[in-house]
């Protein structure tokens, strides 16, 4: 017996992140299998809903129950971001709009915006006292209850310069210290295993078995 589960992401490099963690194995459902789906193969396009929590958990869970309603599936939305010490936090849940261009332009332009004020807000600001972190909350919602629920994070240190291609949003300036590189530069196998997102998606798949085996 199969599950459609919605990921609710208009986000093409998060979308293959999230299918590619929780397809790694197979998720405990006593026989059940998962059939992913995204918002592409929505018969119709659903507005954005109104972004409004004060924490990734929050925006995550409101995500999650809105596009539920909206298409009849089970959904699965994250809310993710990055935590810089020396910006008080900043740009926290805001990541994706740091620069103000939610809603408009590309994606990649929106990323190129964002992490020009990134490094322009950091300018003069010593190595050491660019500690961050990035940060992931998911849940899957039916629409009514919040199912499950999960987090993740990745340590690391902000770095002007832009190192790798294999990422998007804040990875090319994001330097996980232990490892040498920005998660832009990591293979998608060794970034999945590491990545808030990967720490996040790992504890979801765990619940989410149980879900799919009634547990």
């Amino acid at each position: 017996m199969g599950r459609e589960i919605l990921i609710a992401t208009g986000n093409p490099g998060k979308h293959r992140e999230i299918v590619e963690i929780l397809s790694e194995e197979p998720i405990d459902g006593s026989g059940a299998t998962v059939c992913w789906r995204s918002l592409e193969d929505l018969p119709e396009a659903i507005p954005e809903p109104v972004e409004d929590g004060r924490t990734f958990a929050e925006n995550a869970a409101l995500k999650a129950r809105y596009y539920a309603r909206a298409s009849g599936l089970w959904t699965l939305a994250d809310d993710s971001g990055l935590e810089v010490d020396a910006l008080g936090g900043e740009p926290g849940v805001r990541s994706a709009r740091y620069a103000g261009m939610s809603g408009s332009g590309s994606r990649g332009e929106a990323d190129e915006a964002n992490n020009r004020r990134l490094i322009s807000e950091l300018a003069g600001v010593l190595a050491e006292r660019r500690t961050a972190r990035f940060r992931c909350a998911v849940a899957i919602s039916d629409g009514e209850c919040l199912l499950a629920a999960a987090e993740g994070r990745v340590e690391g240190r902000i770095v002007d310069e832009p190192r790798g291609d294999n990422g998007f949003g804040y990875d090319p300036h994001f330097l996980v210290l232990e490892l040498g590189k920005t998660t832009a530069e990591l293979g998608s196998e060794e970034k999945n295993r590491i990545s808030h997102r990967g720490v996040a998606m790992r504890r979801l798949r765990v619940a989410l078995g149980r879900l799919l085996s009634g547990a």
